[in-house]
């Protein structure tokens, strides 16, 4: 079970009540996720910053040119552009190196560019600019490399391009490089490119660092597009371009797991509002391919739906699959395409079970034999290495503690993901033993690496070594909004909260807590037997609430405190003296069936 937190932030929530037009429970929420320590309650928790969480528009998105290089950047590609030379643009194969490379490569030919894209082949070239991505576009020709989603960290490979007398432009988002002085100070390192855009280098003065790579990239052609007087490119063209482009930029945003927080809250907001509208064919084919309504979508749906399929290409085939699946225009090649790449992802999603159940075998085995250590270390040599992040994060879910997922590489190396837990600074962890690596990036949350397999042992060691976590550290924390009687529900308040959406990481769905709730009756669904349905009261009315969590930690909950007797009168005959009361965790629901809607809790947690 979870530790539960409740937040206590303080603010006048009557007066934000009544200023927006919310109920008070609704100012409360607003409060919890705008205001960011007791020191700063007044300052983050204001009329404006209240009237730009709910209603920001466009007009809100920081100016691009407070990133250092950024005019500088796109001044470079302004002159390549006009002295007709041939541009590559390189990217990623994650969702986010695909959306960035899609918006960036469609606004650099918008501009009249001789442009094209590599996405990188994730066994043969690894993440990123590698040497024989630079060494291929030396041999075709290419004058000035663009990278977005990643170069920050790749000196070398940037060095080389330069030895070769070609122009490189980065634009990226992932933690600067850095090395300690003997007192401890950090000096960040930056490749020896003609420009070095992102929004996390000390220099600039970028109020938000924490965006994606699409977004750095959407950014950079709203300058290009300031510098470019071309009349060519009409005003119209260059509006509806950075229209749709948002549609890709906030994908991006959700899918690479960015905080929803300032600028990234309006950018998938308007993202979600623009898509059902959308002219990209292939974008289209995928969203009907998975049987969604694009006039229905959430942030869930592109985090777990569209975002996987297009991951899928870079884990198990090529990312260029997807990235021309954007650039489709034939309907029937495009539904083809999608077709391909849910497919790819059902695939996935059945290696990634198997892999899942092989680590936690290991990690249970030496649990028993030794405890669990502070930072998880995995080698799963038969493992696709694709899907290490994916593995990497469901251990970590699993046992609350930072985890590395390493397989064996191409190249006879290993290599792997991480994935890390709130007070773990896994970039920094990686950092501290870099030289185990023979390349490695990333940040606090979340990295890649490849070494030899001799030095996996040593890596393990060495970082748990360093690890400053205790054991309070690794209790599971559940962040709860208040305790709320259930009574206080409806469903007008639940309509009311839509006014929060977008959820996800760093805006998370409203979440309370309330304590001696009985349970009256109950059944177990599913075909799987895998959730439960409850009549429920906390003394007032009775609700219907649903369960879809580990049912057997549940029920060996209720057995341990009411016994197994007890258990099977609530599912058999009920138990309405109420005599089984637990505490619970919950949001409340609207569920509709059969035209009719009907609220109903849904339990998280419980005590």
């Amino acid at each position: 079970m979870s530790k539960w937190m409740i937040n206590n932030k303080k603010a006048d929530f009557d007066g934000l009540a009544k200023k927006f037009n919310i109920s008070v429970i609704t100012a409360r929420l607003i409060a919890n996720r705008l205001i960011n320590s007791k020191a700063t309650e007044e300052a983050d928790c204001t009329f404006e910053t209240v009237d730009n969480y709910l209603n920001a528009g466009v007009e809100f998105l920081h100016d691009p040119r407070l990133m250092a290089d950024m005019e500088n950047g796109a001044q470079i590609i302004l002159d390549k552009i006009r002295e007709g030379v041939k541009i590559r643009v390189i990217g990623d194969y994650d969702v986010d190196g695909i959306c960035s490379s899609y918006i960036l490569l469609s606004g650099l030919k918008m501009f009249g560019a001789d442009a094209d894209c590599v996405l990188p082949d994730r066994v043969k070239d690894g993440y990123g600019l590698s040497i024989k991505l630079v060494d291929d576009a030396c041999d075709d020709g290419v004058d000035i490399i663009i990278t977005c989603d990643n170069g920050i960290a790749a000196s070398e490979q940037i060095a080389h391009a330069k030895e070769k007398g070609m122009t490189v432009v980065v634009t990226d988002h992932h933690e600067v490089p850095f090395e300690e002085n003997e007192s401890g100070k950090k000096k960040q390192l930056l490749p020896p490119a003609d420009a070095v855009i992102d929004p996390k280098r000390e220099e600039g003065d970028y109020p938000f660092p924490e965006i994606c790579g699409a977004v750095v990239a959407y950014k950079f052609l709203q300058v290009l597009s300031d510098i470019c007087t071309d009349e060519t490119v009409t005003e119209d063209q260059r509006a509806d371009f950075f229209t749709e482009m948002m549609i890709f930029a906030g994908i991006a945003t959700v899918c690479d797991v960015m905080e929803l927080k300032d600028e990234n809250r309006v950018i998938v907001k308007q993202s979600l509002k623009l898509i059902k509208d959308t002219r990209n064919v292939g974008l289209n084919a995928l969203i009907n391919v998975n049987g969604l309504d694009s006039g229905a979508l959430s942030g869930y749906h592109y985090g777990f739906i569209i975002g996987p399929c297009l991951n899928a290409t870079g884990r198990l085939d090529l990312a260029t699959r997807a990235l021309s699946l954007f650039m489709e225009k034939d309907h029937a090649k495009a539904a083809k395409i999608a077709g391909d790449l849910k497919d790819l992802n059902d695939n996935r999603k059945d290696k990634t079970k198997l892999g899942v159940d092989e680590a936690v075998a290991i990690v249970d085995e030496a649990k028993q034999k030794e405890g669990l250590p502070k930072v998880i270390v995995l080698y799963l040599p038969d493992v696709h290495e694709s899907i290490a992040g994916i593995i990497a994060g469901r251990i970590k879910e699993k046992y609350n503690r930072p985890t590395i997922v390493l397989t064996k590489a191409s190249d006879g190396g290993a290599k792997g993901s991480g994935r890390s837990v709130e007070n773990y600074d896994m970039y920094e962890g990686l950092s501290a033993c870099k030289e185990l690596f023979t390349k490695f990036g990333g940040h606090k949350m979340a990295a890649g690496m490849s070494l030899s397999e001799e030095n996996i042992d040593i890596l393990k060691a060495k970082l748990n070594e360093n690890c400053r976590l205790e054991d309070k550290d690794f209790e599971p924390v559940l962040h709860l909004d208040m305790v709320m009687p259930l009574n206080a529900a409806s469903m007008d308040l639940v309509r009311e909260f839509k006014k929060l959406e977008p959820f996800g990481t760093g805006n998370p769905k409203p979440s309370f807590a309330q304590k001696d709730v009985s349970l009256l009756s109950g059944r177990i669904l599913g075909k799987n037997k895998n959730c439960g349905k409850y009549r429920v009261t906390d003394g007032g009315r009775i609700y219907d609430m649903m369960y879809f969590g580990d049912m057997e930690r549940w029920h060996d909950f209720l057995t341990e405190r009411y016994g197994q007797g007890i258990l099977d009168d609530l599912y058999n005959n009920g138990r309405e003296d109420g005599s089984i009361k637990v505490s619970i965790a919950y949001h409340p629901d609207i569920n509709s069936y059969m035209g009719r809607e009907s609220l109903q809790i849904i339990m998280e947690d419980f005590t």
